[in-house]
């Protein structure tokens, strides 16, 4: 079974969300496009959504490597700034309820 998602839960699960949380959930690092087939999405669709992406600034190139090109989501770009924030506080939600709950049992027990 494929793990859940709540990042993908709440926006939809498409192709270029996949690829835009596989990216927020790696800022810190640039990927091949290689390294994003690892978000779920094929080769075709991957060169359909980086170009686009790119275009509007949510991905940047950050060098090259031999004839490898890597990526990076542009942690500058206001919209990607916003997507972080909810996907953090998705995460920090989801945290909250899972604590509860496991609070709930421990009291339950004791």
């Amino acid at each position: 079974m494929e793990d859940e998602s709540i990042f993908l839960d709440h926006l939809g699960d498409t192709p270029r969300m996949r690829v835009l949380q596989y990216l927020i959930e790696g800022r810190d690092f640039d990927y091949t496009l290689t390294d994003l087939l690892n978000s779920g999405v094929s080769w075709g669709t991957l060169n359909t959504l980086v170009p686009k992406l790119l275009e509007l600034g949510i991905v940047i190139k950050t060098r090259k490597i031999g004839r490898a090109t890597l990526y990076k989501i542009n942690q500058n770009n206001f919209a990607v700034v916003q997507l972080v924030e909810l996907y953090n506080n998705l995460l920090f939600e989801k945290l909250s309820q899972v604590e509860g709950q496991t609070k709930k049992k421990i009291e339950l027990t004791v």
